[in-house]
């Protein structure tokens, strides 16, 4: 497995727009650093395979506790 990958690479693997994992990288939730002269993004395998699991257990939580996520709580 390579060290590291494209934008282009995680739009494929998690099948996402590249609009979605641009901004994941942006927001900080997927750690990234940008190299080169052009500053070309890129994501260390081992990071995305954190930021996964970070999904799943986020899953697991939501799934748990339902009455604690986002979409479930109320603003007021």
């Amino acid at each position: 497995m390579r060290r590291f990958l494209t934008l282009a690479d995680v739009e494929e693997i998690l099948q996402i727009t590249s609009s979605q994992a641009y901004a994941l990288v942006r927001s900080g939730q997927l750690k990234a650093i940008r190299v080169g002269g052009r500053g070309v993004w890129r994501i260390e395998s081992e990071k995305l395979e954190e930021y996964i699991q970070e999904q799943y257990e986020q899953t697991r939580l939501s799934i748990e506790n339902p009455s604690s996520t986002p979409e479930n709580s109320s603003a007021s």
